[in-house]
C-alpha cells in the first residue's frame, strides 16, 4: 500500500511509531495529485515545494519530541472558501480570484495548532453556495459530478490524494459529495466548530465538517476540535444498538439505488444484532425541506448585498436573484420557519435515549449524476442540517453503474461524540472496503 493510500488514522499511527515520515506521506499525495489532477480537477492552488518544507519541519518536530498530538505532519484539503494564509481564497468567484487573507480561518488554525499543515485550496461551487460549478470530475467516473459544493474536497479523500479535507454544509454540500465518492464525512452539530474565516451563505445553516476514510479519521478531528467527547469514543456492541430506520417524506425522490442502500443496511444490522425497526417522524418534519429553502434564500439576501453593491454586473444571476429577493422571502414567513426548525430541533433530540440510539436514513437520492452543470440534488439532507444534528455519511452500496451510494447516522445535537461511536461499530457491518 503506498502511504497516500492509508486512512489518516492508519498514518498517524504510523508517524506516531516511526514508520512513517510526514514527507514520505506528503510526497505520496503529491504524487498521486500530480498523475490525477489533469483529469480529476480537485485542486484551485497547491504548492509542492511548501508541501515539503511543512512535511520536514513536522519530521523535525517529531524527533525532538515537540508532538501536539496525532495529527502532526497530517497533510489537510481546505475548501476555497474558508481562508488560508498561505493561498488565495477565491470562492470560484472572478471578483475574488487572487484574494490573500492575511490570516487562517480559525477552523484551519486548530489543525495547525494540532501538527497538520495545508496541502492545498479544493474547488468549490461559487461562494459554497450557487452560480458557478466546480470543474471537479468524479474520480471513478469521468463526466459526472463528484458532489458539491465540497467538490474538490469530496473528489480528493475519495481518490486517495489527501488523507483529510474541510468541506462545509448548508444543505447537503458536505454528505452528498461522501456518498457520492464512497467516503466518510461528519457534519457536526451547527456551530461546534467556529465559522470565522469562511464564507457565510446562510449563517443558520452553515457548518464545517470533515472528510476521511474511515469513522477513525473523523473521530481525530473530532478530537483536535473539541467537541464534547470527543476524546472518550467508544464504539458499543452493535448486538442491541437501537437503529430507527427513517425514510422521511423525501423517499419518493430515492432513486431505486438509493432506496436500496437503506434497505441492505437495515438488513446487515439487523443480521449483525441489531435492533432495527422503521421510525417515522411527525408531520412537521415534512416542511423542512421549504424551512431550509426559506432560511437559506432569505439569509443569502444579506450575505451577498455587499457583493451586489460593489460588482453587480460581474455577479452570476444567482447572487442577484438572492439580494432582490425574487423568491420572495417575507420576515413573516423567515419567522414561521425559524420557530418551526425549534420546535422540531426539540422533538428530534426527544427520541433519542431509551427507545433509539441512532437514526439511519439515505445520504443521496443515489448515484453520483452525470454532468457538470449540477451537483446533485440535497433533498436526502436539507431537513438534518436545519435540525442541526451531526450527520455521518458511511459508504458501503454500489449503484448500476458500480458507483458509490451510501447512508448516513444521524444523531442528536451535541452528541456528536456517541454518534462517532456507532459508526466505528456500525462501519465494518456496512462497508466491506473499510481499511482499519
Amino acid at each position: 500500500m503506498e502511504a497516500n493510500e492509508l486512512t489518516a488514522s492508519q498514518a498517524a499511527a504510523l508517524m506516531a511509531k516511526g514508520e512513517l515520515g510526514a514527507e514520505e506521506l506528503a510526497r505520496a499525495c503529491l504524487a498521486r495529485i500530480e498523475a490525477r489532477e489533469p483529469a480529476v480537477k480537485a485542486w484551485v492552488s497547491y504548492d509542492p515545494a511548501r508541501a515539503i518544507r511543512s512535511a520536514r519541519e513536522a519530521d523535525k518536530r517529531r524527533a525532538s519530541g515537540d508532538v501536539p498530538g496525532p495529527l502532526l505532519g497530517m497533510p489537510l484539503g481546505v475548501k476555497d472558501m474558508i481562508d488560508t494564509a498561505e493561498y488565495p481564497t477565491t470562492d470560484n468567484s472572478p471578483g475574488h480570484f487572487g484574494n490573500r487573507p492575511s490570516h487562517d480561518a480559525h477552523s484551519v488554525t486548530v489543525m495547525k495548532a494540532m501538527g497538520a499543515f495545508v496541502l492545498g485550496k479544493t474547488d468549490t461551487v461559487e461562494f459554497a453556495a450557487a452560480g458557478r460549478k466546480a470543474a471537479t470530475h468524479h474520480p471513478m467516473a469521468p463526466g459526472r459530478t463528484p458532489g458539491g459544493s465540497s467538490s474538490g474536497s469530496g473528489a480528493a479523500v475519495g481518490d486517495f490524494q489527501v488523507p483529510l479535507a474541510f468541506g462545509t454544509q448548508t444543505g447537503g454540500s458536505l454528505i452528498r459529495p461522501a456518498a457520492f465518492n464512497g467516503i466518510y464525512a461528519l457534519k457536526p452539530t451547527h456551530n461546534l466548530v467556529s465559522w470565522d474565516g469562511a464564507r457565510h451563505y446562510s449563517p443558520s445553516l452553515d457548518t464545517i465538517g470533515w472528510y476521511g476514510r474511515s469513522p477513525q479519521d473523523l473521530t481525530l478531528v473530532a478530537e483536535a476540535f473539541r467537541l464534547p467527547g470527543a476524546d472518550m469514543v467508544t464504539a458499543p456492541p452493535v448486538k442491541g444498538l437501537k437503529v430507527g430506520i427513517t425514510r422521511t417524506h423525501n423517499w419518493d425522490a430515492a432513486a431505486p439505488e438509493g432506496k436500496e442502500a437503506l434497505e441492505r443496511a437495515a438488513r446487515l444490522l439487523a443480521e449483525a444484532g441489531a435492533a432495527v425497526f422503521d421510525l417515522d417522524l411527525a408531520e412537521p418534519f415534512a416542511r423542512l425541506n421549504d424551512t431550509q429553502r426559506v432560511l437559506m434564500y432569505g439569509e443569502g439576501r444579506v450575505q451577498f448585498l455587499a457583493e451586489f453593491l460593489l460588482r453587480r454586473g460581474d455577479m452570476h444571476q444567482d447572487f442577484i436573484d438572492r439580494v432582490e429577493n425574487v423568491n420572495q422571502i417575507t420576515p413573516s414567513l423567515l419567522a414561521e420557519h425559524l420557530n418551526l426548525a425549534a420546535r422540531c430541533r426539540e422533538a428530534f433530540d426527544a427520541l433519542f435515549g431509551a427507545d433509539v440510539d441512532v437514526v439511519i436514513t439515505p445520504s443521496a437520492p443515489g448515484e453520483a449524476p452525470v454532468g457538470l452543470d449540477t451537483t446533485g440534488d440535497w433533498v436526502m439532507n436539507s431537513m438534518w442540517t436545519v435540525l442541526h444534528a451531526p450527520c455521518l455519511a458511511v459508504p458501503g452500496h454500489k449503484g448500476p453503474n458500480g458507483l458509490p451510494v451510501g447512508v448516513q447516522l444521524i444523531g442528536p445535537r451535541y452528541g456528536d461524540a456517541t454518534l462517532l461511536g456507532i459508526a466505528e461499530a456500525i462501519a465494518p457491518v456496512l462497508d466491506p472496503d473499510l481499511k482499519l
